[in-house]
């Protein structure tokens, strides 16, 4: 039997979750390569035979998207499946176009054959970008399931960047834990938050593993929380879908892949950062889900801030460093560092591009409209090194620090600096309260 031949066109997290569901093990297809796009230093390195299965003995290596082109023709491919996230809807279409020109079919995966089952009931929370407030709402969802006396387990959407292998079942239920597997600040970013609230938080490469784990956690498991990345869609199947929109980006929920897709399947969607937002980019969003979703509850949300010490604002030059995804491939202008520099008082936002370095110098450039905020970025030790200088050599009084995580734990900042923390607030009825009313009753209500 001749096997079809495929590339996935992926970032280090869709694209293995695809390969493990629906290639995997199945002799009609021949998973030739994976291709790296949005994440440093992806490329180059292999998908491990261990985790690739017995139809992979040698592993599958991984390319530069870059080289897209001359791996169908030099591979002869059949086929490139399209599967990382947060990508506008041109470029969609511009891959596309390429794989096409090149001789290859282009494929776009679905729920149907992507979705793993729970023995759990399964809330997913995804969002239109990345940096709606996602890991806001997540949390504050975690909040009222454990103040209703249930045991919440959340598995985080893939961020596998060092190990593979190593990191096929993660779990992270102590502080320890994000130095034990040698995480990133965009992993502990996401993981820190939930073990600070008490429950245990999944993730790795293998999510059949780590789903089945986190269903018969040591600690118990009432509910699976999906907390989604980027603007993916879940890879477990939902009971209940919370998607989360963002209206300083009015209409990117209807121009990016696959947040429409979180928009369409969602049973509740979050209309966040009413607080900050102009009352006409609110308007369009609440009107574009009205049009693809009428059937959905909406609720309104404030993201809210707190300061640990304002002084530190107040007349200040202040440098803003905000989640570095966020700024890059989420494309977003304003975070919580900046609505409290100007709630607060700052002088001025410095500039840090003059001031970058290395890996940082580099980011300003494939990214060239993040403007005048610093991207916590810390894929690697490099590139952490590269922030701890920019921060340094950049001209300003003090630091304000917007990340989820305490990044003067993670890093040395040598000037005055204050964390910018933010949560969700409902806004008005129906709140998340509300949301989860029927699942809450429904899980309570098992013997």
């Amino acid at each position: 039997m001749t096997r079809r031949k495929i590339i996935i066109i992926g970032a280090a997290g869709r694209d293995f979750h695809n390969f493990n569901t629906v290639y995997r093990d199945d002799p009609a297809y021949e998973v030739a390569a994976f291709t790296a796009a949005q994440i440093p230093d992806i490329a180059g390195r292999k998908y491990p035979a261990a985790l690739a299965g017995e139809l992979y003995p040698d592993g599958i290596p991984i390319y530069a998207q870059d080289e897209l082109e001359r791996l169908i023709r030099d591979l002869r491919a059949d086929e490139c499946v399209f599967s990382y996230s947060d990508v506008p809807y041109t470029e969609v279409m511009r891959v596309g176009a390429q794989v096409n020109a090149a001789g290859a079919d282009f494929t776009m995966l679905g729920l149907n054959r992507t979705m793993l089952k729970s023995t759990k009931p399964v809330i997913a929370v995804g969002a239109a970008r990345t940096g709606c407030g996602k890991s806001q709402t997540s949390r504050r969802i975690v909040e009222i399931l454990m103040g209703h006396g249930l045991k919440v387990i959340a598995v985080r959407h893939p961020m596998p960047y060092g190990d593979l292998e190593a990191q096929r079942v993660q779990r992270f239920a102590a502080i320890g834990d994000l130095q034990k597997h040698r995480c990133t600040i965009e992993e502990m970013e996401e993981y820190e938050p939930h073990i600070a609230r008490g429950n245990v938080i999944y993730a790795g490469v293998d999510y059949e593993a780590i789903l089945r784990a986190a269903e018969n956690d040591p600690d118990g498991c009432d509910v699976i929380l999906w907390d989604g990345g980027n603007n993916d869609f879940p890879f477990y199947a939902p009971d209940l879908t919370v998607t989360v929109t963002d209206p300083h980006r009015p209409g990117h929920e209807l121009a990016y892949y696959p947040g429409e897709v979180t928009l369409r399947m969602a049973d509740v969607v979050v209309i966040n950062k009413i607080d900050s937002a102009d009352f006409d980019n609110i308007l369009t969003v609440r009107e574009n889900i009205e049009r693809v979703n009428p059937g959905a509850v909406v609720v309104d949300a404030a993201s809210t801030i707190s300061v640990e010490r304002p002084e530190v604002i107040r007349g200040k030059r202040v440098l803003v460093i905000e989640d570095g995804p966020t700024l890059t491939h989420g494309e977003m202008k304003i975070g919580a560092g900046v609505v409290a520099a100007r709630r607060f008082g700052a002088a001025e936002i410095v500039d840090p591009r003059p001031y970058a370095v290395g890996r940082l110098a580099e980011t300003y450039r494939i990214y060239p409209n993040i403007g005048k905020l610093l991207p916590a970025m810390g894929y690697g030790e490099e590139q952490i090194r590269d922030l701890t200088a920019t921060i340094e050599r950049t001209d300003c009084d003090s630091v304000v620090i917007a990340t989820p995580i305490d990044l003067g734990r993670v890093i040395q900042i040598g000037k005055p600096a204050t964390r910018v923390e933010y949560s969700l607030q409902e806004i008005g009825r129906p709140d998340m309260e509300d949301a989860l009313k029927g699942l809450i009753e429904n899980v309570k209500g098992r013997p």
